[in-house]
């Protein structure tokens, strides 16, 4: 199944994606469940498939896309985790690189992804995420494939002139990360490992890799990252981005106002959205007396 998340005349809910339309979860199940991340944290993603041969109740078109999970209480991302990109980076720690990004910092398919004002290097990275279904903790990596809700399309549009010695203050710009267009399930994806990443940049490809060379594979992953940190059901990993980035291009290739960037990723998705220009905050009125 594919499900996606989005609002229909300004209401949100969720339903699973087909080739005649949408089926509409949120009309069904939404007292009990109200959102995707909901679903999954009853444990109930099965309960879905009870409803996959029913007519759709309307068209993709129709619909403004959310990120797939909307407010995950964890997002974790893999940084340097392609052979490719360690090289361009020059980057030789063998453990993994993680930082957090925040739910605000999201934005759903077919959304505009926001140029941070104050950044003249915003970068696209095209990533596969992973949503945890089963919650746990100190999973071994043998089971943990076991803990996967399903997969999804990631552009972690990334403000390089704020990456330091740290990535936090690149990575969490409002709407500056795309997520989407659904959850494909587990069961769609034969092999995590075994799938053919691309980018475009207004048509063009630039970045093209497969899964398999990731340094850490998605069961290290999850074995590490849950050794240190409890993982709940709607909880999102991304787990890193190949070589081809802007960055480091010559001459450099960043994001601009009015760009189309795309993530397509076999057997789980094409994730598209525009570039727009974050609105500078308008300074706030001082009146007197209002000390």
């Amino acid at each position: 199944m594919k499900i996606a998340s989005y609002t229909l005349q300004h209401q949100r809910s969720y339903g699973i994606v087909t080739q005649e339309g949408i089926i509409d979860l949120g009309s069904r199940l939404g007292e009990r469940y109200p959102d995707l991340k909901s679903l999954l944290r009853a444990g109930q993603l099965s309960l879905a498939k009870d409803y996959s041969t029913c007519s759709p109740d309307f068209s993709p078109q129709q619909v403004c896309y959310l990120p797939v999970i909307e407010s995950p209480d964890k997002i974790l991302c893999v940084g340097m985790n392609y052979a490719d990109k360690r090289r361009e980076f020059e980057q030789t720690d063998p453990a993994p690189t993680l930082f957090i990004r925040f739910p605000d910092s999201q934005t759903g398919h077919q959304r505009n992804l926001l140029k941070p004002c104050e950044s003249v290097e915003f970068d696209y990275e095209g990533e596969l995420a992973v949503i945890i279904g089963l919650e746990g903790s100190h999973i071994p990596r043998e089971q943990a494939l076991q803990h996967i809700a399903g997969y999804s399309c990631y552009m972690d549009g990334s403000a390089r002139d704020w990456q330091h010695s740290w990535f936090t203050a690149g990575k969490n710009w409002r709407r500056s990360g795309g997520f989407g267009p659904w959850l494909t399930t587990r069961d769609e994806v034969s092999d995590p490992h075994q799938l053919m990443l691309r980018t475009w940049l207004n048509g063009e490809l630039v970045q093209q890799d497969s899964t398999a060379n990731m340094v850490h594979k998605i069961p290290e992953l999850i074995e590490y990252i849950s050794t240190f940190t409890h993982l709940s059901a709607g909880d999102v990993i991304i787990t890193g981005s190949p070589g081809g980035v802007g960055k480091k291009r010559h001459p450099p290739l960043f994001l601009q106002a009015g760009d189309c960037i795309e993530v397509g990723i076999e057997q789980v998705g094409h994730l598209t959205n525009r570039i727009a220009d974050e609105q500078p905050p308008r300074p706030e009125s001082i009146t007197a007396g209002s000390r």
